[in-house]
């Protein structure tokens, strides 16, 4: 026996399919932004199928916030690493022999 509804991934190349007139008209840089967006909903697909939710547009939505937030994540992880890097003292060891202090007079 086949399945009565649609799965949710059916579902979600639905609204992909609606959206494309809005997609075509996006400047070009922001068309694979846009791709991006579904690409997400997708990862997330399983999670949303399971919901089962009478309007599939929200789980989508949700999918995209989870991977943003988990961009955003990774990076101010990225960045406090980077200013921690830049906070630290210098090594002297590191430094270029010409930058080191000498001990002598000039």
């Amino acid at each position: 026996m086949g399945r009565t509804n649609p799965t949710y991934r059916d579902a979600l190349r639905a609204i992909e399919e609606r959206w494309a007139t809005f997609r075509r008209a996006l400047r070009g840089r922001d068309q694979p932004r846009f791709d991006r967006l579904f690409e997400y909903a997708r990862a997330h697909a399983d999670a949303s199928g399971l919901l089962n939710h009478q309007t599939p547009l929200l789980p989508a939505l949700v999918s995209i916030d989870l991977e943003q937030e988990a961009r955003l994540e990774d990076h101010e992880e990225r960045l406090a690493a980077l200013e921690r890097r830049v906070s630290e003292p210098e090594d002297e060891s590191s430094r270029p022999a010409a930058d080191r202090d000498t001990g002598g007079a000039e």
